[in-house]
């Protein structure tokens, strides 16, 4: 049995880069970006006017003018104008660009119109005031989104805006998720007395949404061949694959068996944890194609413990870290307070769920009393985990500060 930190260096260490591809880029929400993103044109791309008035030139109210004959109208999206007479003024809108012969913009609220003059009716106005100046946010060739950022909404306007139509992104894994158990019928089916409903596969299923992950699902039966048969086959097809059940040391528990016989090289099974200690981790060599020529490649294989809570929290502290590090993404690592003292006397990393909050700028985590890592529903009650480490001591004291595994 190996500790959480052997088992999460391990999982890194077969860290996959399944390459890149080229997507709309509507549809690049929640993915890696693969490229840097330069702006194609400084930012603002003219001296854009930033609020609805008239333009002057800034000296005429120096010298103490305060009627000004306007000139023209410059719209937005209309093509810069010059304002011939530079004691003129020009009524400008929102957006639009600064008329040439102009450097100050006064807002009508600060002016009266009558016919073709506008009146100023402020004393002070500050030269280049209200306007958004050329290049001022970036200029053209710097770099708006650095490459192995993940893609959210605010980068999806930035594409946009340099017209990137197409954008470079991580090629995500195809990804297996597996329970198994005679025991298991699908969420539509009335389970019998002595069955329950199959939801295991489903949380993973949405954790890996999370990660705009695409999986597919099955459901194979405590049968040793056709546990087989449909393993070689997965091995084949995807790049990794998520098991739920039987891993642990009962009768019909043949899947780390199974996957030995299958040639799935077992790089740990049973970490220092609660929950989830019979967790099993291997990996298989495949042949398969980059560009033109055959090379190796490799399968992972997570095989989680059945029950919901440890099948959750597995899924969360090492497949979404080895994930991370495939796609080139690093997450900070985040850490709360204990609300209360907690008492636990195995020796063993103690993934404990906990309701969190802020408070006073910091992160505050309250144990959930759960009813063990079958409690599918007291899930619904935690925000998280928080990570109490392997250790001699019994009781981890209130204040004290350790990693969390945030979920909400």
């Amino acid at each position: 049995m190996i500790t959480v930190q052997e088992a999460k260096h391990i999982i890194l260490q077969n860290a996959q880069d399944f390459g890149v591809e080229e997507i709309p880029f509507l549809e690049a929400l929640g993915r890696v970006l693969k490229e840097n993103v330069v702006a194609d044109r400084d930012f603002p791309p003219f001296n854009r006017v930033a609020m609805d008035g008239i333009a002057i030139n800034h000296r005429f109210f120096e010298y103490g003018v305060r009627d000004f004959k306007i000139e023209g109208i410059q719209p937005a999206g209309a093509p810069q104008k010059t304002m011939d007479n530079a004691a003129h003024c020009y009524e400008v809108m929102t957006g639009a660009s600064l008329p040439n012969n102009c450097d100050t913009v006064i807002r009508y609220e600060d002016v009266s119109i009558n016919t073709l003059m506008a009146t100023v009716n402020v004393d002070h106005i500050n030269e280049g005031q209200n306007i958004h100046t050329q290049g001022s946010d970036k200029s053209n060739g710097d770099v708006l989104i650095k490459k192995n950022t993940v893609i959210s909404a605010a980068e999806i306007g930035v594409l946009a805006t340099v017209g990137k139509a197409m954008v470079k992104v991580a090629k995500q894994p195809k990804v297996m998720i597996v329970s198994t158990g005679d025991e298991l019928v699908d969420v539509h089916e009335n389970p019998l007395d002595h069955q329950i409903r199959r939801s295991n596969v489903y949380t993973l299923v949405s954790l890996l949404n999370e990660l705009k992950i695409p999986s597919e699902t099955a459901h194979i039966t405590d049968e040793k061949s056709v546990l087989k048969e449909s393993i070689a086959s997965y091995l084949e097809e995807y790049d990794v694959l998520l098991f739920s059940g039987a891993v642990s040391k009962g009768k019909f528990d043949f899947l780390p068996e199974v996957l030995e016989e299958l040639g799935v090289k077992k790089l740990f099974h049973k970490v220092a944890q609660r929950p989830g200690k019979p967790f099993w981790m291997g990996i298989a060599d495949a042949l398969g194609m980059s560009g033109r020529n055959e090379k190796t490649i490799q399968k992972l294989v997570f095989a989680f413990p059945g029950n919901p809570v440890s099948t959750f929290v597995n899924c969360l502290v090492y497949f979404y870290p080895w994930y991370k590090k495939s796609v080139g993404f690093e997450q900070q690592a985040q850490t709360a307070i204990l609300t209360e003292n907690v008492s636990f006397k195995p020796d063993l990393t103690y993934f404990l769920q906990v309701k969190l909050q802020s408070e006073n700028g910091q992160l505050l985590a309250t144990p959930i009393k759960g009813n063990g890592s079958g409690d599918l529903a007291s899930l619904v009650e935690a925000d998280g985990f928080i990570e109490l480490p392997k250790t001699a001591e019994t009781t981890f004291k209130k204040g004290s500060i350790f990693p969390i595994i945030r979920y909400r």
